[in-house]
């Protein structure tokens, strides 16, 4: 048995670089200091996400206020990941950024310890006008760390149970879910224990580690930006879809101590061993025999976006 203690964090990130960098560097500091081995940081901490998200009720004004706003564009190989990569050391860090590659930016996330990168990943599923500022992705893949084998995947992700199924086929022992996921937009409610978005957060996070039969790991923002007010509750979720740590819906870091593969052995050795007993055979023909059913029509500046 080999215990891993795991940190991830519910923490504010915003434009400023120098303070985006001190807040990760006091977030290592933090998880070091609890014996942490992997540190998982939200979505667009270098530089912050996105000022708002668009969809049909967004004005031709906000949409260009919205494309005026973007967070840095950053390359794997440049000296803001190096830095962050020379404060982790032997600690390995999950975080996210927007990634350039030449004309396109992708909303990106990265796995890396003071050796270098260890993986990369581009968010493939994209919400509410966000493919106006970045390009999608097109591969969910694991990758071996010092700590296991690994995936990552980026907030409406989560949503989507073939992408965490990708990850966890590929040999993913520990998926993180890296968001800046924010409170609902309309029926908005007072407190974020009571928001819609915040539940339906929880619930894809407990759902995608059970279902996977994986350590699930769930960063986010906290805080405002722009127009969005951001969930918190990052957590880490067992196999058996136990939350085993959370922040709540306060800025903060969960830690827990997890044997990975035995916890994996438990969930997936009594019988109900989900990847093994699936019948991908079935599942191809329905896919291939249909569309979306019942799609709401899509918003005229969204349909010109697409084209």
């Amino acid at each position: 048995m080999t215990d891993l203690t795991i940190s991830v964090a519910a923490a504010e990130f915003g434009r400023d670089m120098e303070t985006c960098y001190r807040t990760i560097g006091d977030l290592i500091d933090r998880a070091r200091a609890r014996d942490s081995r992997l540190l998982v940081l939200p979505e667009a901490c270098l530089g912050g996400y996105l000022p708002s998200l668009g969809g049909d009720t967004e004005s031709e004004e906000a949409r260009r206020r919205r494309l005026r706003s973007l967070p840095p564009a950053l390359t794997l190989g440049g000296p803001e990941l190096r830095r962050i990569a020379a404060m982790a050391g032997d600690l390995v860090v999950t975080l996210g950024f927007c990634e350039a590659d030449g004309e396109d930016r992708y909303n990106a996330a990265v796995t890396l310890t003071g050796d270098g990168v260890l993986g990369s990943y581009r968010k493939v599923h994209q919400p509410l006008g966000e493919n106006l500022c970045y390009t999608a992705g097109s591969q969910f893949r694991a990758f071996d760390t010092p700590i296991g084998r690994m995936g990552m995947q980026i907030c409406y992700d989560k949503a989507f149970p073939e992408a965490a199924r990708a990850l966890a086929l590929d040999g993913a022992e520990i998926v993180t879910s890296l968001s800046a996921w924010p409170t609902a937009r309309t029926a908005t409610a007072e407190r974020l224990e009571d928001d819609r978005w915040t539940q339906r957060f929880d619930i894809f996070d407990r759902a995608r580690a059970v279902e996977n039969q994986v350590v699930w790991i769930a960063s986010n923002q906290a805080g405002t930006f722009g127009s969005l007010r951001f969930v918190c509750s990052a957590k880490i979720v067992g196999p058996g879809g136990d939350v085993l740590a959370t922040t709540g819906t306060e800025p903060g870091l969960a830690t827990a101590t997890v044997d990975v593969e035995h916890a994996l052995e438990l969930a997936r050795g009594g019988g109900m061993y989900n990847l093994r007993d699936r019948r991908p055979e079935i599942y191809d023909s329905v896919v291939a025999r249909h569309g979306v059913v019942g799609q709401p029509p899509v918003p005229e500046g969204l349909a010109t976006a697409h084209a």
